[in-house]
């Protein structure tokens, strides 16, 4: 426990973690304290499929919370001072196009807790964050990606 990883996060991050882990604690865990009450109540719970599934829901359930308390507690907010820079930082947004002739792309660089490209979230240990970190407007990019090595420039960091 000396040791725990730590994970950086923007404080909106942080927010929905712990809207996550109430909602899980106040309705989902008492709603799966029901169905095992229920489960038990149909008799022999060694044939018991309903019992089995709320009891797999149950550790399920539990073993996201724990994760979720473990990575608000060793959450390391990413300040304002920290974004207060013109290069690409965790927490920034950066707009890119990838040469010679691709599409624009924009992402937030979050810590691992938050990341979710479908929501144009992308980790700062992912391939691409790890490319622009550091760089700024203006500069173009070798990234090398498990799909190939890409080559981008930056248009723009907020």
């Amino acid at each position: 426990m000396i040791n725990e990883k730590k994970f950086p996060m923007t404080m909106a991050g942080k927010k929905k973690m712990e809207e996550e882990l109430e909602q899980l604690k106040i309705v989902k865990r008492p709603e799966i304290v029901e169905r095992i009450k229920i489960a038990r109540s149909y008799g022999d719970l060694s044939e018991n499929s309903e019992y089995d599934s709320a009891k797999e829901d149950q550790a399920f359930l539990e073993g996201r919370i724990s994760t979720l308390e473990g990575m608000i507690r060793n959450a390391v907010i990413i300040t304002e001072d920290e974004l207060n820079t013109d290069e690409v930082v965790l927490g920034k947004t950066v707009t890119f196009k990838e040469l010679p002739d691709g599409d624009e792309e924009t992402y937030t660089i979050v810590g691992s807790a938050e990341a979710n490209p479908m929501e144009g979230l992308i980790s700062n240990d992912s391939p691409i964050a790890k490319g622009l970190i550091g760089r700024s407007k203006g500069d173009e990019v070798k990234i090398n990606t498990p799909g190939g090595d890409m080559t981008v420039t930056i248009l723009g960091i907020k």
